[in-house]
């Protein structure tokens, strides 16, 4: 049983679901480069607030090998860092871009009410999500979150010249049963759109 935090700022309300770590397995499946990547992967995912209208979240992954045990090998994956929020306009009252304080003060803490007007026309709330990989590969995804589940599509991939080929994104989570479950569809490599991998997590104690 997960009873909700009571004192969450109220832009990120319909996320709270999230919140907490998440620990759990989950497999590769994907072909690419003339590839195919196939295995299982140990996953833990965060999701926390401080206070701001945002949700932090990281993200952290090792391939695991056919031995099993805590003496077992492991291969790390790419790491993930980043910001999941409700879109709406930045107004006066709001900081930013960069470390540029707001031109007008803010009336009061933003309400349910507030919230509510930002719901879209399938009766979700439209998020904006900045994710950042160890590889220095950037995401920016838009997409929706209604009741237990988000839906989200990349807008623009960002890499450096170091990084492999990475060109689109898509990805789902739902809260089923209590556990957290994802899937993550990905073109890289020169491959069109395609499953890329799934998980299912636990809520960690």
């Amino acid at each position: 049983m997960f009873d909700l935090p009571t004192d969450l700022p109220a832009d990120i309300v319909p996320l709270a679901w999230l919140l907490g770590v998440w620990e759990g397995t989950g497999v590769i499946d994907h072909d690419a480069g003339g590839t195919h990547f196939a295995g299982e992967f140990a996953h833990r995912v965060s999701f926390s607030h401080d206070g701001g209208d945002y949700v932090n979240y990281a993200a952290t992954a090792w391939l695991l090998g056919e031995v099993s045990g805590e003496d077992a090998p492991r291969i790390p994956l790419v790491a993930e860092t980043g910001y999941w929020r409700l879109a709406r306009p930045a107004g006066d009252a709001d900081a930013g871009p960069a470390l540029l304080p707001p031109v007008a003060p803010r009336a009061a803490d933003r309400t349910a009410d507030d919230v509510e007007a930002l719901r879209n026309a399938e009766g979700g709330f439209d998020l904006e999500v900045a994710i950042v990989h160890s590889d220095g590969i950037g995401e920016l995804y838009l997409g929706q979150v209604r009741g237990p589940r988000i839906d989200l599509a990349s807008d623009a991939i960002v890499r450096p010249a170091s990084a492999k080929a990475y060109t689109a994104a898509t990805r789902m989570y739902g809260y089923v049963d209590g556990h957290l479950l994802w899937a993550w569809d990905i073109a890289a490599l020169g491959g069109e759109l395609s499953s890329h991998a799934s998980a299912r997590l636990a809520r960690a104690e």
